[in-house]
């Protein structure tokens, strides 16, 4: 079974870092379409494709995106666009009856993010129209691995997560519009951060989800604003606190999730995973894990073949990263205050 869809959004990540070879790559998709807000753009995705129906607000008429959205022939569609302008396309998308995989984060506050999921449980045939978020760090083999890894040694006694970078004016994801002025909470933070905020909920079992947080935040970057900078300790429901440490304008550089067990520790980062136990290291390296997108188009791809959406996938997920998220920025408005969980799964 080959299932049609169409890319929605032609931006530098649907061209260079995932989509669009994703979906190339995937034998159970077939590019249907693409849609983008300029004709240009979408044809600059579509270079070197052939048999691919290109839509855009100023390609004329009867190429509208819902023009596309009448197609017969595709079934689902890949949302990557501005964080702000997601809800409204993923909404004409699943009201359209077609299957929704959209990136993250899921909206710009939990506040748009938890009004979508309730519009979609009340007004979407779940049962056949599904709706997926997607966060590439959760099929990254890497941190799967070291997931599986934390669950063989026991206990949880603590956590950190680090990440260390510098964007820099001129740089390809700074000079995108949207992401040099920010029209939602947190800039950078929200926009990448989440992505560690999701991988540290990966490597914590169950009984480690958190419950309670409390975060300053800083801007160290003029030209990153509203924050650039989270430092944060998280709570989780077995009363076990960690620590969350990112920063998108610091000269610390690395990134390095670790989980203390109570049978060894557990180190995470991009490729390679270090479980220290009884005094002795086990180093596993992932030479092709690149942006984890591959494997997280196959699995949703595979999902909508069975008719089983990959749970790691779900809304449900993206609402508790987000919500994680939004709460340190919060907390760190408020020096510090402490802040309580409810969407946490």
């Amino acid at each position: 079974m080959t299932i049609g869809i169409a890319i929605i959004g032609s931006g530098m990540f649907a061209e260079i870092d995932g989509n669009q070879p994703a979906v190339l790559a995937t034998p159970e998709l077939s590019l249907k379409a693409i849609y983008s807000r300029s004709l240009a753009s979408a044809k600059s995705l579509s270079e070197n494709l052939d048999n691919v129906e290109l839509y855009s607000e100023d390609a004329g008429e009867g190429k509208s995106y819902a023009d596309l959205l009448k197609r017969d022939d595709t079934n689902a569609v890949i949302i990557a666009l501005p964080i702000p302008n997601q809800p409204a396309y993923i909404k004409q998308a699943l009201s359209a009856g077609k299957h929704v995989l959209a990136e993250k984060p899921m909206a710009k506050d939990i506040a748009t993010a938890v009004e979508l999921l309730e519009w979609y449980r009340t007004h979407v045939d779940t049962a056949n129209v599904t709706f997926g978020i997607a966060e590439n760090i959760r099929f990254l083999d890497s941190f799967v691995h070291a997931a599986e890894q934390v669950k063989r040694l026991g206990r949880v006694f603590g956590f950190r997560t680090r990440l260390g970078t510098m964007v820099k004016p001129g740089s390809k994801y700074f000079e995108t519009a949207w992401r040099k002025t920010p029209g939602y909470q947190g800039g950078f933070l929200l926009d990448g951060g989440v992505h560690l905020v999701a991988g540290t909920r990966l490597l914590l079992p169950s009984t480690d989800t958190p419950v309670r947080l409390s975060a300053y935040s800083a801007l160290l970057q003029e030209y990153l604003p509203p924050v650039d900078t989270l430092e944060a300790t998280w709570k989780t429901g077995s009363g076990v606190s960690g620590s969350f440490s990112v920063s998108f304008g610091t000269t610390f550089t690395g990134l390095e999730l670790d989980v203390a067990c109570e049978q060894g520790t557990v180190s995470a980062t991009m490729g390679k995973v270090t479980v220290t136990k009884d005094g002795k290291e086990e180093v596993t390296e992932f030479k092709d894990d690149s942006s984890g997108v591959m494997p997280e188009v196959k699995a949703w791809a595979e999902g909508l073949v069975a008719g089983k959406p990959n749970p790691r996938q779900s809304p449900e997920e993206a609402l508790a990263d987000l919500e994680i998220l939004e709460a340190m920025l919060k907390s760190g408005e408020q020096n510090g205050a402490p802040i309580d969980l409810k969407y946490s799964i």
